[in-house]
């Protein structure tokens, strides 16, 4: 009894150590980067170089877009992981502003329309998904983004919004959402009235409910509207309605407030709320309401955008109108059938609005599409621009600027970056290719000669291309960027022997095999592009097997003995020895299999799942397996049982990555990336017993989710690992870390790393800088 009394105690002591921890998350990334800071400023190899391979293709998700009324040239933008940019010439080139602060993760800004000079930055993207990075508050720039103060907000989480007083910069308001992955005190609107020296809580007073959106009345700035949102994401859902998704008003610059409510639908099934206010007319204020009210029964079959059986179908996006500034409301919308897959099964990504400032009746919307009504918000047509006069404009929409003195000039920003129209959305001119923003999952090789590169993007695809690309530079005689096998989401493993053979998933672990050689039909065209050079092979579901569960990042693996033997993980691994014409299940489920940790559709994560695997190259049938949940297995020989490899390694944290030691079949590092819970400690771990003791090897290293590890070609002792934060390199076996950042930005996540085989040249994947290489890493020992 004393004994449970005992264990009670320390788990309630650790649960609140947990919970005052996720109160200071954004303090102690500051600390962590203050430590990234000086080993970077100490490191000896600081000199070092990373050329930007690229991709030329591509930017990544922008979170937030701004000009400069009656101005063409100049414009901002932000990204979700590649910071904040500017261009001072119509966007023929861009430069980033903020490489040097401490996250590369922008959720808003703005620039303060009566001191241009002055910029207000957030940092934690509010979009919260798929790979979302958290920021660490709010930094204030007065000479137009060359250099940067941290003002506060640090814990945070996200920010999803930012408005300054249109006469006085010192005034500032800024949306709060708060963590991710956890509750925590500061959600709610704050308000600064000395240029960000000190911040109120002027809206909010719970660890749930965050402010997503505010605007403020042109015609008198102590008007307020702002939406609030209860929201939190878990591993296994996205965010999943609650009670208080209000809308509040201030008539005061925020010392009261009153929840605006009638012509409103119940909030206990809204989500995400976007709001437009109109510079013509005041009195008009649009809100954009992701309304999750079940609507119907799912039709037979019915699937989700990911080919998942779909349990709820909502009313999706509604347009409300006010006239009366917001004090009762009406349902303008009529096309529910249109717009009830308008944002997919996502909404929550979106909640974007705009009115004209010239027009009151015409309005744009943002989901998958863009689009537009010239109604009031009645009808709305998604914008398809003319593909033989206008630029690619690319899907998912979370940013629009309409010129108050030229309504036909506008700028968006989606999931590829920043695009632009002179004439109301005719026609498109896009800057994919000129911000270097891009968001990779992962990055593998072929044995080609030069080697080719090969990763999936985040909303992309996969891509590949030759390592001699250098961004901003014309390939001549090198294999340029181009679509590559496999979905956003897929792990790529390419058979050493014959560069043409690739395998790579779709979705979820659909794993398909490619011949590079053959032809690929045209978008457009019936077929899907991949269907003549790709064929599905992953293993079906048996009749005593649950439907299987694959990751994002279902992981896929060529066997180093036999490039015929094929390993691929759902819940249980299955191995082919014919190059997946045929599969056996290897294991049972390997996860925890907790059905209170499963989602339902359309918010569903796929979860319990596997996401690392790793077989010795010095001994055949020597597996390692590692699942999402947290649990890691070992099976010493073919056709002998998996064993659980544990102790002394925290529970329940995502296994990011197992990798066989070249130089010792005993040896074993794992790494264990727990963002998902809000907990930024480096988890890094070596065994050399095969996992049956384990021994920490985090030395030094910030805290920070850790993503990769990898051993040198030729010694031991040398280690590189990348984090969200930033490359590093250990001499010593992991006992202590240097820094690798050199010329990239300050931080930036890296998402995974190789040193090619034959070229010994070091390739890091990041998310929100696309890929680079160090071609001379000899000076590393």
């Amino acid at each position: 009894m004393l004994r449970f009394f005992y264990s009670l105690i320390f788990t309630i002591f650790c649960f609140t150590i947990i919970a005052q921890t996720r109160n200071i998350q954004g303090s102690l990334r500051q600390n962590a980067f203050s430590m990234h800071s000086m080993l970077r400023a100490s490191s000896p190899y600081k000199n070092l170089n990373w050329r930007n391979v690229g991709p030329d293709l591509i930017s990544g998700r922008c979170t937030e877009v701004l000009g400069i009324p009656g101005n063409k040239n100049i414009i901002y933008a932000s990204f979700a992981s590649g910071g904040l940019w500017k261009t001072s010439d119509a966007g023929e080139t861009w430069a980033p502003l903020s490489d040097q602060i401490g996250t590369l993760s922008i959720g808003s800004f703005d620039v303060a329309s009566s001191h241009p000079n002055i910029i207000y930055l957030g940092t934690g993207e509010s979009n919260i998904f798929r790979a979302s990075l958290p920021g660490m508050g709010a930094y204030k720039s007065t000479d137009g983004g060359k250099t940067w103060k941290h003002i506060g907000l640090t814990n945070t989480g996200t920010i999803a919004r930012v408005r300054i007083h249109p006469t006085n910069p010192d005034i500032v308001y800024v949306a709060a959402g708060g963590n991710e992955w956890s509750y925590n005190n500061d959600r709610g609107l704050f308000k600064t009235t000395d240029g960000g020296k000190t911040w109120n809580k002027i809206l909010g007073n719970d660890q749930k409910t965050g402010v997503v959106d505010v605007v403020m009345d042109p015609s008198n700035p102590d008007i307020i509207l702002v939406s609030t949102w209860n929201r939190i994401r878990r591993r296994w859902s996205d965010p999943v309605p609650e009670d208080g998704d209000y809308l509040y008003k201030t008539t005061d610059g925020g010392k009261t407030w009153k929840p605006l409510t009638q012509g409103l639908p119940e909030t206990k099934y809204t989500g995400r709320i976007g709001l437009s206010i109109s510079k013509s007319n005041s009195n008009i204020v649009y809100a954009y309401v992701d309304n999750h009210t079940p609507k119907r029964e799912p039709k037979p079959g019915e699937l989700d955008p990911y080919g998942r059986p779909i349990q709820v179908i909502p009313f999706g996006v509604q347009v409300y109108r006010s006239e009366d500034k917001g004090e009762s409301w009406k349902k303008v919308s009529t096309e529910d059938e249109k717009l009830e897959r308008f944002a997919g099964t996502y909404g929550w990504v979106f909640g974007q609005i705009r009115v004209d400032p010239n027009n009151t009746d015409q309005v744009y919307i943002m989901g998958v599409p863009i689009a537009k009504s010239t109604d009031g918000g009645k009808t709305f047509n998604a914008i398809r621009p003319n593909q033989k006069t206008s630029d690619q404009l690319h899907g998912d929409h979370h940013a629009l600027w309409i010129d108050p003195t030229n309504s036909n000039y506008i700028i968006n920003g989606n999931d590829g970056g920043v695009v632009l129209s002179y004439d109301g959305g005719t026609t498109w001119k896009n800057f994919f290719r000129k911000i270097p923003t891009t968001q990779f999952y992962n990055i593998t090789y072929d044995m080609s000669t030069p080697f080719n590169i090969i990763g999936s993007v985040q909303d992309e695809g996969s891509f590949m291309a030759s390592i001699k690309n250098t961004f901003g530079k014309k390939p001549e005689g090198i294999k340029p960027w181009q679509d590559a096998p496999g979905g956003e989401g897929t792990i790529t493993a390419v058979d050493p022997t014959d560069p043409n053979i690739v395998y790579a998933s779709t979705f979820y672990g659909r794993l398909q095999r490619s011949d590079l050689r053959m032809p690929r039909v045209e978008w457009g065209k019936k077929e899907h592009p991949d269907s003549i050079r790709s064929k599905d092979i992953y293993p079906k579901k048996a009749d005593d097997e649950e439907v299987h569960r694959g990751e994002w990042l279902a992981y896929t693996m060529i066997s180093p003995h036999d490039n015929k033997t094929i390993y691929h993980g759902f819940q249980f691994l299955f191995e082919s020895t014919d190059k997946g014409n045929s599969w056996k299940r290897i294991s049972g489920d390997l996860t925890y299999n907790d059905k209170s940790r499963m989602g339902r559709t359309p918010y569903a994560i796929n979860h319990q799942a596997i996401t690392a695997i790793d077989e010795s190259p010095l001994q055949k049938g020597l597996l390692y397996v590692g699942t999402d949940d947290g649990r890691v297995w070992v099976r010493t020989a073919e056709g002998t049982p998996f064993k659980s490899i544990m102790k002394n390694i925290p529970s329940n944290a995502h296994v990011s990555r197992l990798v066989a030691s070249k130089f010792n079949k005993n040896r074993i590092y794992l790494t264990l990336s727990n963002r998902r819970e809000d907990d930024d400690r480096p988890y890094v771990y070596v065994s050399n017993d095969n996992g049956t003791t384990w021994k920490s090897i985090a030395g030094n290293l910030p805290a920070s989710p850790v993503n990769v590890i990898r051993e040198d070609l030729q010694n031991p002792s040398i280690l590189y690992c990348g984090t969200d934060m930033g490359i590093y390199v250990s001499n010593n076996g992991g006992a202590s870390w240097k820094s690798l950042q050199c010329n990239l930005p300050a931080t930036v996540s890296v998402q995974d790393l190789f040193i090619h085989p034959r070229d010994k040249q070091l390739v890091i994947a990041t998310y929100g800088r696309g890929v680079h290489v160090m071609e001379d890493i000899s000076s590393i020992k």
